[in-house]
């Protein structure tokens, strides 16, 4: 068996491989080496996508595509993202290999990043910052004075580890908080449940949600249902008073609709990690917008997040020695182009 991993991968999980796989014959193949075509499973691993975007490759990441792509007997895919959405994907799901991720490896850090972007938001930092470059004492009182979060109405489109765990922070908050997840996950119900101090709804249900909306959080995987989710009508929904936070993926939103409605104020603000197209166009008004916080998506990013991912990882591999079924699968109807 063949192991498609970069050379630091190998480094840091080589000796984890060896004590899960036993008496299994395997050898580790990396991209530089003179052994194309002959991975049978193959870990994306952070080091490998670098810098890279979903259209914008390094040449390292396409050097490791160009493995698979010339791997007739690849058989499985872990990546250490936790969605499943760029273009390489659905490529392997059609040919057949099957596809994991490291959904819930960064999950606790996404939420902390959100609840951070939220209380900068809530609490007007941005504009406490600019005081401060002024050195100007400015109390946010009268007017200013920045509005309890407690009481305050949140929506999480998403109910996945990270949904999860913004719910339960938001819940310490005092906030209300309603999750939309799919159908299917609530047992096809058609009206809301709720789970101790957090209230379910469906997609369906969405439109009812929005108008009474302080905070929309988007924490979804971006599949053919949730791209342009949250699109010019939806944001047109949503009450003035309303911030969005994005840790989903770009396109979730219609970008365009949403800058027009910041710049003249039909929302409150919005705290974004991901965009449409990625990195973000230093021509974009988004970067000047004062109620708009952005970050380059690095929600997940901790000195953590290689530990997590590899567990995550070293466990599927034993499941797939034995046979087991793996964590995280990507179903094939999830995928998108």
């Amino acid at each position: 068996m063949d192991i498609l991993l970069s050379r630091s991968a190998a480094e840091r999980l080589g000796g984890a491989i060896a004590n899960v796989l036993g008496d299994t014959a395997y050898r580790i193949v990396t991209p530089d080496e003179p052994h194309r075509g002959r991975a049978d499973i193959a870990f994306i691993s952070r080091d490998v996508t670098g810098r890279s975007t979903k259209t914008d490759l390094t040449a390292e990441l396409q050097a490791f595509y160009k493995v698979l792509r010339e791997s007739p007997r690849l058989a499985w895919v872990h990546t250490h993202s936790s969605g499943a959405d760029r273009p390489i994907f659905p490529e392997l799901l059609q040919r057949g290999v099957t596809v994991t991720t490291s959904s819930g490896a960064n999950a606790g850090v996404v939420a902390q990043s959100a609840l951070g972007g939220m209380l900068a938001l809530a609490r007007r930092f941005s504009r406490l910052y600019e005081a401060q470059h002024r050195h100007a004492w400015e109390p946010l009182l009268g007017e200013a004075s920045p509005s309890d979060l407690a009481g305050q109405n949140a929506l999480i489109v998403g109910y996945g580890p990270i949904g999860q765990r913004l719910a339960r922070l938001l819940g310490v908050l005092e906030m209300n908080v309603t999750v939309v997840r799919r159908e299917s996950g609530a047992g096809g119900a058609a009206g809301a449940e709720t789970s101790g101090t957090v209230r379910t709804i469906s997609f369906g249900q969405l439109d009812d949600a929005l108008p009474h909306t302080d905070w929309l959080i988007l924490a979804c995987p971006l599949t053919p249902l949730t791209t342009r989710l949250i699109d010019a009508r939806r944001i047109a929904s949503l009450p003035s008073r309303a911030y969005l936070v994005n840790v989903a993926r770009g396109e979730v939103v219609a970008q365009s609709a949403l800058i027009e409605a910041l710049a003249r104020g039909a929302l409150a603000g919005a705290w974004l990690d991901v965009f449409e197209r990625e990195p973000l166009d230093a021509a974009s008004p988004l970067w000047d917008l004062p109620n708009v916080l952005i970050s380059p998506h690095t929600a997940g990013h901790s000195d953590s997040y290689y530990d997590a991912v590899g567990r995550i990882w070293l466990d599927n591999l034993a499941r797939w020695q034995r046979g087991a079924p793996l964590v995280n699968a990507v179903p094939p109807q999830f995928a998108v182009v």
